[in-house]
């Protein structure tokens, strides 16, 4: 084979490489609009639950410290496990952005008004009991129409989470009147152990004998937080 003929045989391989990596990535740009164009009430839906997650996250870190400089640290430890719960819901509800191609940039720390733990608690309180009663019925009903079900399943098990949440705050916030001290002192003198389902964010102060009662995984896949 002559040099001109080999290079002439390169040359084509490599038009053909070429156009089969062009067509390739026009046809998942193709499934990618698709797949967005199917799911917009879902992205919108993800994105701020997203968002409104990492917010969380950020919050209960920031109160938890708060709690430990006022000698809380119960109550502190149960801020980090409500908190390390926040951080797997917004995992995934970024994983599922990511798969339907959807740019997801990373939100810098929001700022925070940090008051007294016993305040805190009462805003906290009120905030899950608003999300349970009002904010996850109505981004169900939002995205059911468009049958994502992973997204489905995820925000089903972020509502029962924060269901969790509500339920152990509010054992602290019936003290968080002229009792605070006397209730706050219980606590810290009670054995406290938190536990949080890496799967989906379930938290217990309990670890479950055999699955998660949220998602359904071995109970294997929780993990104690704090001492």
């Amino acid at each position: 084979m002559s040099a001109l003929s080999a290079n002439c045989k390169t040359l084509l391989l490599y038009t053909l490489y070429i156009l089969y990596f062009c067509s390739f990535i026009s046809v998942v740009s193709v499934i990618s609009v698709g797949a967005q164009a199917n799911y917009h009430e879902t992205i919108s839906v993800l994105r701020t639950a997203y968002q409104n997650e990492m917010t969380a996250f950020h919050a209960y870190i920031a109160y938890a410290e708060k709690a430990e400089s006022e000698g809380y640290p119960h109550i502190a430890q149960l801020f980090m496990a409500i908190s390390n719960s926040e951080s797997i819901h917004a995992r995934n509800f970024k994983r599922i952005l990511t798969e339907l191609k959807v740019d997801v940039k990373d939100m810098p720390p929001p700022k925070l008004i940090v008051l007294t733990t016993k305040e805190n608690l009462k805003r906290l309180t009120e905030k899950e009991i608003k999300e349970i009663d009002q904010t996850y019925p109505s981004l169900i009903k939002q995205i059911k129409p468009e049958k994502h079900e992973a997204a489905i399943h995820y925000i089903s098990w972020s509502w029962k989470s924060e269901e969790q949440h509500r339920d152990l705050l509010k054992k602290i916030h019936s003290g968080t009147g002229m009792l605070f001290k006397a209730m706050a002192k219980i606590i810290e003198v009670t054995p406290m152990r938190c536990f949080v389902c890496q799967v989906c964010g379930s938290t217990l102060l309990k670890l479950p004998t055999e699955v998660c009662p949220v998602c359904g995984v071995p109970a294997s896949n929780y993990k104690k937080i704090g001492k």
